[in-house]
């Protein structure tokens, strides 16, 4: 009967991660790597990293770029800032990095954004507003491990 230490282990495992996900939700400006996280919850980053990839469907590196490029989108749809500016708010030290993951994330770069949508979400709910330009996650070698395709 060795199953309930096991199970014992896995809702362990999911309220560290529940902590991780929240901090990353709080803290997502700040500089946050997996080493650090994985820390924060007496977890190895690699076993933090295959948990939290099974559990939410996409890695702690991910989960914290989409939230980061959301938070980008509702400051961009304000239109008061510069892309410099909501870059380096958001947690990016290199503007470049941000452009290139933005336009990863949402399909045209942060400038195109802040034209398409400045003020759109001025009358909105923040909760609709975040459900509604959620950024779309396209495919990219750089936003996602290797996996292996289909087979040939």
């Amino acid at each position: 009967m060795g199953s309930r230490p096991a199970a014992d282990q896995q809702l362990l495992d999911l309220a560290r991660l529940r902590r991780v996900r929240d901090r990353i939700d709080r803290e997502y400006a700040q500089p946050l790597d997996v080493e650090s996280l994985a820390r924060g919850v007496h977890m190895s980053a690699g076993h933090l990293s295959r948990e939290f990839r099974r559990t939410y469907g996409e890695s702690p590196y991910s989960y914290l770029m989409t939230r980061r490029i959301e938070r980008a989108m509702a400051l961009l749809r304000r239109g008061d800032l510069s892309v410099t500016d909501v870059s380096l708010t958001v947690g990016f030290s290199s503007l470049g990095t941000f452009s290139t993951r933005f336009a990863e994330l949402v399909g045209v770069p942060p400038s195109t954004y802040r034209e398409q949508h400045s003020g759109d979400s001025a009358e909105m709910p923040s909760c609709h507003a975040r459900q509604v330009t959620r950024p779309i996650r396209t495919r990219s070698v750089r936003n996602e491990e290797a996996r292996p395709g289909p087979p040939q």
